[in-house]
């Protein structure tokens, strides 16, 4: 397991977080620029100066890609709760490998539609790709064990995964 805290939420908390992130990310890309989170602060009443906002993305940027995606987004707004997970090291390894087909230790967006797909949940692209962006956490295109138990654990896919 990560090391780093996740968040175990309700389902209903989970989907208002979602909301209140897509209605500040103004060019619906998935990520708070520093111009957004700080519409998102000053709507909670704060005026925090361009340096606290820096300080704050670098706080929540566990990807160190200069934005807030929502994985991030909801450990920055409910950090207090650890991670919870359902599953054991032993069962994310194996619901893994049934994703990652080829055995590389990577899950790539063709394997994830397969296996969602053989699963009877066929992807539309958009999902694949929302999925894919979310999980990948350090953006290359593909995901590590690391970032597929992270996903599952921190339920930020909307329980697509489970």
């Amino acid at each position: 397991m990560s090391s780093e805290e996740a968040v175990n939420l309700d389902d209903e908390q989970l989907s208002e977080l979602r909301e209140i992130f897509r209605s500040f990310d103004r060019n619906n890309d998935g990520s708070l620029t520093q111009l957004e989170l700080g519409s998102f602060l000053r709507s909670l009443g704060l005026k925090p100066s361009p340096n606290q906002l820096e300080t704050l993305i670098q706080k929540a940027d566990k990807n160190s890609n200069g934005l807030v995606e929502f994985s991030e987004f909801v450990a920055l707004v409910a950090p207090e709760q650890p991670a919870k997970s359902p599953y054991t090291e032993e069962q994310l390894k194996q619901l893994f490998r049934m994703f990652d087909r080829d055995g590389n230790g990577f899950v790539t967006a063709a394997e994830l539609a397969h296996s969602m797909a053989k699963l009877g949940h066929a992807l539309t692209a958009d999902e694949l790709t929302g999925m894919i962006k979310e999980a990948d956490t350090d953006g290359d295109g593909r995901i590590s064990f690391q970032e597929f138990s992270q996903a599952i654990t921190s339920a930020a896919f909307d329980n697509s995964w489970s």
